[in-house]
């Protein structure tokens, strides 16, 4: 992918600006982070909860009722698509109806297709090598790399058809899903590990004879 993105693009396929496909939304007003859930609040996405496109709270990180109460911006809905700005910039994922209603903090940008249908194929795109090094080529900084708004507006997406985008991202959010079920069966596998282990040293649980 080129700085103008328009490299080897297919006959037929188009290249523009994501701020012509999106609208982006910073995070709102510095806001009291919980460290534990209380009644009432509401779970904050920051940098390190977005893995393998999709978001994994790490349960470490509340925005209190009363705070969260009548506020729209910083908060997210299904279909939106976060990406980091500052640290490791260019993670992504895909906002779920699980997720709607959270926020995201200042350091996890919202990008909010004009168009639902498109978020599948925008999130496999934005999650790709060409454009999350042109998202990093893009960030500024020494000791902590971020990228602006302004900067990401501009960064060039390329669009197949519409029935292509629709494949394309049913496709990407097959194999995300597959991957999702892996690591859940891997960590559950991991957990009946340490418990057997367990029973097995301490004699609880008896080996059968070969």
């Amino acid at each position: 992918m080129t700085t103008d993105g328009q490299e080897d693009v297919p006959q037929g396929w188009l290249v523009a600006p994501l701020s012509q496909l999106c609208e982006l939304r910073s995070a709102g007003a510095p806001m009291t982070v919980l460290k534990e859930a209380e009644p009432g609040a509401v779970p904050l996405v920051r940098p390190g909860d977005l893995r393998e496109r999709r978001i994994v709270h790490s349960a470490s990180a509340f925005v209190s009722g009363g705070q969260a109460e009548g506020l729209d911006r910083g908060r997210v809905r299904a279909g939106d698509i976060l990406v980091t700005r500052t640290g490791t910039v260019g993670r992504v994922a895909l906002v779920t109806d699980a997720e709607t209603g959270w926020f995201h903090n200042p350091h996890v940008l919202c990008v909010r297709p004009s168009d639902p249908a498109i978020a599948s194929y925008l999130t496999g795109f934005l999650s790709g090598p060409g454009a999350v090094a042109w998202m990093r080529s893009h960030s500024a900084g020494s000791a902590i790399r971020s990228i602006t708004v302004g900067a990401l507006a501009g960064l060039p997406v390329v669009l197949p058809p519409p029935a292509q985008q629709h494949r394309i991202g049913a496709v990407l959010g097959a194999l995300d899903e597959k991957i999702r079920v892996h690591e859940e069966i891997a960590r559950t596998t991991g957990l009946l590990r340490e418990s057997v282990a367990g029973l097995l040293m301490s004699g609880q649980l008896p080996v059968i004879p070969e």
